[in-house]
């Protein structure tokens, strides 16, 4: 074989291992912070018309007078406020940019008001966890069906969904870092760039399936483990072709399509990139694993013993 990627398999997962778990560890250590949308509560962003910045400190002091004892303050990189606070309707917000104008002596713009009721918070938590699960059965059932003619069909479906359940992990790391680090929150937006990862994840991998499944065919003679080698480099540069023109397009919104939708934007990078690469070094070697049963070896010693003659 002229690129022999399947024989590196087990560095690819060791790679893998050493991205996912530093991210496991940060989401057992802080956890991941829910925005409004999932917790329920009111999130508003002022923007201070000097520059000037109050304490976080003050404004969570003012909040305090004013009955709202759970108020969450961060500043931002263009001179704004975002307050997160307990459900607040929009009569007793206008008080509290009012209260903070005189307080502070300086003239607020609202950038952003949200409220969001704690039963419709539950609810969309709810909701969430039942479309990320409907959509690995989904797919699951999907690959099932589309390779249900070659043998052990079912272990294209585990494995491409080993392989979404990789990036959902890394996507979740790189997230826990960022809200531990820079205060994004786990909200709505978050959960959109998700479930396209999830998608896109799934839809590399069938690809390379699908070649697989196409050489089972024509190289029957050939192990398996050629086979799958094969297929890979066959797609390998339509992999790479279609994940750069979708990043750089990422790049680029995220560089220049402004604050409101970078979060969205990285998370997506983030995901395409791991998608691109589970598909090719995960999905696909998984298979090979399988099929091997390599499982058998992993913990047997090897015989170093001489024979004397």
């Amino acid at each position: 074989m002229k690129f022999n990627l399947i024989g590196k398999r087990y560095l690819y997962f060791l790679i893998s291992l050493v991205v996912i778990i530093p991210g496991i560890i940060g989401l057992i250590l802080w956890g991941l912070p829910l925005s409004i949308d999932f917790t329920g509560g009111s999130m508003l962003e002022v923007k201070f018309e000097s520059g000037k910045l109050p304490e976080p400190a003050q404004v969570i002091a003012l909040y305090e007078e004013l009955g709202y004892k759970d108020a969450r303050v961060q500043t931002t990189s263009d001179s704004s406020l975002i307050i997160r606070t307990r459900d607040m309707d929009g009569e007793t917000n206008t008080k509290m940019v009012k209260e903070m104008e005189s307080r502070f002596s300086d003239k607020l713009t609202i950038l952003r008001f949200d409220s969001v009721g704690p039963s419709i918070g539950q609810e969309v938590t709810t909701s969430a966890g039942i479309a990320v699960a409907l959509a690995a059965i989904g797919i699951l059932i999907y690959i099932w069906f589309a390779f249900r003619k070659i043998p052990n069909a079912h272990r294209y479906g585990i494995a491409a969904i080993t392989a979404m359940l990789h990036d959902v992990l890394v996507v979740l790391g790189v997230q826990t870092f960022l809200s531990h680090f820079l205060g994004w929150e786990f909200d709505s937006l978050f959960l959109t760039a998700l479930l396209t990862v999830i998608g896109f994840s799934v839809h590399d991998s069938i690809v390379v399936f699908d070649r697989v499944r196409e050489n089972s065919g024509i190289y029957r003679r050939l192990p398996f483990e050629t086979v799958v080698n094969h297929s890979i480099i066959q797609t390998l540069d339509r992999s790479i072709n279609t994940t750069l023109t979708v990043l750089l397009t990422l790049l680029a919104m995220a560089l220049f399509g402004g604050v409101t939708i970078r979060h969205f934007v990285i998370i997506l990078l983030v995901g395409i990139f791991s998608g691109a690469y589970s598909s090719i070094f995960n999905a696909a070697p998984i298979l090979v694993v399988w099929e091997n049963r390599e499982w058998n070896q992993w913990f047997k010693r090897k015989d170093n013993t001489v024979t004397n003659a």
